[in-house]
């Protein structure tokens, strides 16, 4: 390692730290990172792009969102082009340092490279990821450990107590682990468990080659293996089988209730076996109630999954998780939207844990906290060719897409959901994937493909004659028409709608209806027409029980009152609403209702409250609409 690295030349803008599998790159790049927290004052962020997992590399805009996200900016651009233009323009002016830990080739980190010259990246990889010479990259490269650095390295986790009179076993040992100090640790975290094993027999147990590892035979991985299998062998029971477990599911970190489930045990059993793993080194505990696993552990892990159980049972682990997944959410679901119609669910192992919340806020929270891991689980559900769980698992997500409008992720879970549910041939859950995602397609901004979804929604409906799921389709291509600018074919399909939800009996779609059509009559300054939609639309929602869309009735209200005249009566109303909204947490109707009384305000001649307002309006659309902040900039 060059000295310049070490002393701490933060003024190089990207670093590669490169070297072989368990050679500390990770450790030794996050420890100088802490130690020059304060040359970046805009923050620290980290990212696993999982170079070499069995699942492949983590794909640049998976990345992306994760960082974008973390700088609250929530309705993340499907586009990888997009995502990295906005990530840059969020950086621009910021001092940050970014760790790309585990990187696989230069392509995959040039889009996660931020603007501006006063942030920091630093990579690291097995590879040396030479191309990004191109990009004004310092590389350093970590070599392993020289036998005194070994020694001491082992004496320490093992206790120099407990090697006394070994030295010689103790050389053997760390000649035997290659120099890489994963392998050190984990042999002396091996000894430590073991109090009554000399230094020589472990030596003995780590020299067969069992050949686990083949998949990364390069530079003494066998070694590591060999220490692995050590460190496993002298788990207990339980932990051995919940590190087995923990292998073989998808996600990339793990908590009390995903082990708990992964192994049909309660939270306090999980607990337990988790803080084992933890003291055996053979998980990180990497934050409050968070593990994960190194990656070559991660492979091991999984390795001695599928060697000592059968594929079905691998796949037991994945359904009972994905039950549990599927129950939490929809529990989430239930509180969160509790008028919007769920379609039944089913279980293969039904889940008896607790929930992890217990509010409104803390469902939304725990949706939000997990949505990786919720796609991660549906991604693997299809293509298990569960079919059922996987478009169940899209609808329990609806509140996430909703009111958090994570619009890549809801429009891809819904692509999956309604494969699934035509898979399935489950004609009601694919015009709910059809409704639902075209939703999520048109608060894109991808109205005419949002259409296409409706218009097949619409004949499916007709072709079952379900008369409410018509409607639904009729209100959508409305909306499309609207957006479109299409207001005379948007009142037809709007019109229509009402008529159908009327004959139906369901007043909820008619007054959702009656919103759009008064927006409609609001752009074409017809104002009496509607200052009537919107009443009558929030009276029959307040009829149902739907406080959320009331609030938006009483939102459109207050500014239509507002362009009438009535300025007190309309802000009041927009209020009333705004703290509506607020309370449940949906950012982006708080923007709406804040841009509606900062126009408001203008137009009364109060520039300093316009300003106010829609500067708070503006960091709501930054997290939720990059487009709607781009058009009120």
């Amino acid at each position: 390692m060059d000295r310049s690295f070490r002393d701490g030349d933060v003024t190089q803008p990207l670093i590669v730290v490169n070297g072989p599998a368990g050679i500390g790159k990770t450790t030794f790049a996050s420890r100088w990172l802490h130690t020059h927290e304060s040359a970046f004052p805009d923050g620290q962020l980290y990212a696993d792009l999982r170079g070499h997992v069995a699942s492949g590399p983590a794909d640049p805009g998976e990345i992306l969102g994760q960082f974008l996200r973390a700088f609250g900016i929530s309705s993340v651009p499907g586009d990888l082009a997009e995502q990295a233009s906005l990530w840059r323009s969020v950086t621009a002016k910021l001092r940050i340092a970014v760790m790309l830990d585990n990187a696989f080739t230069a392509a995959q980190i040039r889009p996660l490279l931020p603007g501006g010259s006063g942030g920091l990246v630093v990579v690291t990889s097995r590879h040396r990821l030479t191309g990004l010479g191109m990009d004004g990259a310092a590389f350093h490269r970590l070599r392993s450990l020289g036998a005194a650095a070994g020694v001491e390295l082992f004496i320490r986790g093992a206790g120099e107590a407990r090697v006394a009179g070994e030295l010689s076993a103790v050389r053997q040992v760390v000649s035997l682990c290659a120099g890489l100090p994963l392998a050190v640790c984990l042999a002396s975290a091996r000894l430590a468990a073991r109090p009554g094993q000399p230094v020589a027999a472990l030596a003995d147990a780590l020299t067969p080659d069992h050949n686990r590892l083949v998949v990364l035979e390069v530079e003494g991985e066998r070694t590591v293996q060999n220490a692995l299998d050590a460190s496993y062998a002298v788990l207990g029971p339980e932990p051995a089988r919940l590190y087995r477990a923990l292998g073989v599911l998808p996600v990339p970190t793990f908590d009390v209730f995903l082990a708990a489930a992964a192994c049909a045990e309660s939270p306090e059993w999980a607990e337990r076996r988790l803080g084992e793993l933890v003291e055996a080194n053979m998980l990180e505990d990497i934050g409050p109630d968070t593990y994960r696993f190194h990656d070559l552990v991660r492979v091991h892990a999984y390795d001695r999954a599928t060697a000592t159980q059968t594929r079905t049972d691998c796949q037991r682990i994945e359904r009972r998780v994905a039950d549990w997944y599927l129950h939490t959410a929809t529990e989430a679901q239930l509180r969160i939207t509790p008028i919007q119609f769920t379609l039944a669910r089913t279980y293969v192992h039904p889940p008896q844990l607790p929930l992890p919340f217990s509010d409104d806020i803390g469902a939304l929270g725990w949706l939000d906290a997990r949505r990786t891991h919720l796609m991660a689980v549906l991604r693997v559900v299809a293509e298990r060719g569960w079919h059922v769980a996987a478009w169940q698992l899209v609808d329990a997500m609806w509140p996430l897409f909703l009111r958090l409008r994570h619009y890549d992720l809801w429009i891809e879970a819904h692509g999956i959901g309604l494969a699934a549910a035509r898979n399935d041939e489950h004609r009601e859950a694919e015009r709910q994937m059809l409704n639902s995602g075209a939703i999520g397609l048109a608060a894109a901004r991808r109205v005419e493909e949002a259409a296409e979804w409706y218009t097949e929604s619409l004949r499916a409906a007709r072709e079952a004659g379900d008369r409410r799921d018509e409607g639904q389709a009729r209100l959508g291509l409305g909306g499309c028409h609207f957006e479109a600018g299409r207001l005379v074919e948007a009142v037809v399909e709007l019109d229509h709608a009402v008529r159908t939800w009327t004959q139906c009996g369901y007043p909820r779609g008619v007054a959702l209806a009656r919103i759009l059509l008064g927006e409609i009559a609001l752009a074409e300054q017809d104002l009496d027409r509607a200052i009537a939609s919107f009443t009558l639309a929030r009276d029959e929602l307040l009829a149902v029980s739907d406080p959320h869309d009331a609030a938006r009735a009483l939102s459109f209200l207050g500014r239509a009152h507002a362009r009438d005249g009535n300025h007190v009566t309309g802000t009041a109303q927009m209020c009333k609403a705004l703290e509506t909204f607020t309370a449940s947490g949906a950012m982006h109707w708080q923007a709406r209702t804040l841009e509606m009384l900062g126009d408001s305000a203008r137009e009364q001649g109060d520039d300093t409250a316009a300003g106010a307002f829609h500067a708070r309006a503006l960091a709501l659309y930054e997290v939720t609409s990059p487009a709607d902040a781009r058009r009120l900039r």
